[in-house]
């Protein structure tokens, strides 16, 4: 099978194990483009990416540019004279670089596309309560997430599941799609396809700070999956009032009960032991949670930490 060569542009975790298994492959590795070293912390560490990790303990070329239209970079990757450029989890590019390669550059999406373009494809998906999910490999063009489909595959979301285990699933089966739309791509058995007109696509926007609150006054079923689609990172959270002082409380995972009730939605009941918040059809109880200040914890840890409830209250 005829070998490719290939610039890989990439920054977290998610992309490092498809840029793994394009080097396990027969294919080579030419070149990777990732995030600038970030000094982040309390002691101001200076932080390398998943994706340049591994590219230097493999003595691949690494680049990180500040700009991605800076001529000089342009330069350095022409020389490379790769034949194709493979984009998992990085930023937008401009037009002169993703049309270098003479067969194109494709992106790894983390869902089926036209649905949940965007940012946080795979939070949106468990968000909604969706029972499947999947991976696209595509043709970037100069809209988001819109170029033609090359290779498609779906993966069931296990009742319960998590963002954190999904996204993992994914990582792994997205390596592999990458590799295959590569071998597709080197015998050219693949053949591109629009992607299918939608009128109303699901969407995956950034999810800021804000977007991450807990919507009491919603059914339980919704609380459910949205701190699910959010756990564990960005994190849902709600706000305690304990005494005088208001604390951030990040919730991880629960269960709930659809029960008619007569209390106001957002109420909260809590002794030594048990946590629990009305919803507008019944009520939810976090299992796994984290306090401001304090460290990730299970309901029981939690709850042996305070030695009165009265004043704790849902702010």
């Amino acid at each position: 099978m005829k070998s490719l060569k290939v610039v890989f542009l990439g920054t977290p975790e998610f992309a490092k194990t498809s840029l793994e298994a394009i080097h396990q492959s027969h294919h080579e590795v030419v070149g990777v483009v990732t995030v600038a070293d970030k000094a982040s912390g309390r002691g101001q560490k200076v932080n390398q990416s998943p994706v340049k990790i591994f590219a230097v303990e493999n003595n691949i070329p690494v680049f990180q540019p500040e700009k991605l239209r800076n001529p000089e970079f342009l330069e350095e990757l022409r020389k490379l004279d790769a034949d194709v450029f493979v984009v998992v989890a990085f930023r937008m590019m401009p037009k002169v670089l993703f049309e270098m390669p003479k067969m194109g550059t494709f992106n790894l999406h983390a869902s089926l596309l036209p649905d949940y373009r965007g940012a946080a494809p795979i939070n949106y998906a468990v968000i909604n309560g969706e029972e499947k999910t999947g991976a696209t490999t595509f043709f970037i063009n100069e809209k988001i997430d819109e170029g033609n489909i090359l290779l498609q595959e779906e993966l069931p979301i296990f009742p319960n599941e998590n963002a954190g285990s999904l996204h993992d699933r994914l990582m792994e089966m997205g390596a592999k799609l990458v590799v295959k739309t590569l071998d597709g791509l080197a015998e050219n058995s693949i053949t591109e396809r629009p992607q299918p007109h939608v009128e109303h696509p699901k969407n995956a926007y950034k999810i800021f700070k804000e977007d991450t609150k807990i919507d009491w006054t919603k059914n339980s079923k919704e609380i459910h999956q949205f701190i699910l689609g959010m756990s564990p990172y960005p994190a849902a959270f709600t706000t305690l009032k304990i005494g005088d002082e208001e604390k951030g409380l990040k919730i991880f995972g629960g269960e709930f009960k659809v029960e008619s009730h007569d209390k106001v939605a957002g109420t909260l009941d809590i002794s030594k032991n048990e946590f629990k918040v009305y919803t507008a059809d019944g009520t939810y109880f976090p299992l796994e949670l984290q306090l401001e200040g304090k460290k990730r914890m299970n309901i029981k840890d939690f709850l042996n930490g305070f030695r009165s409830f009265e004043q704790i209250k849902m702010a």
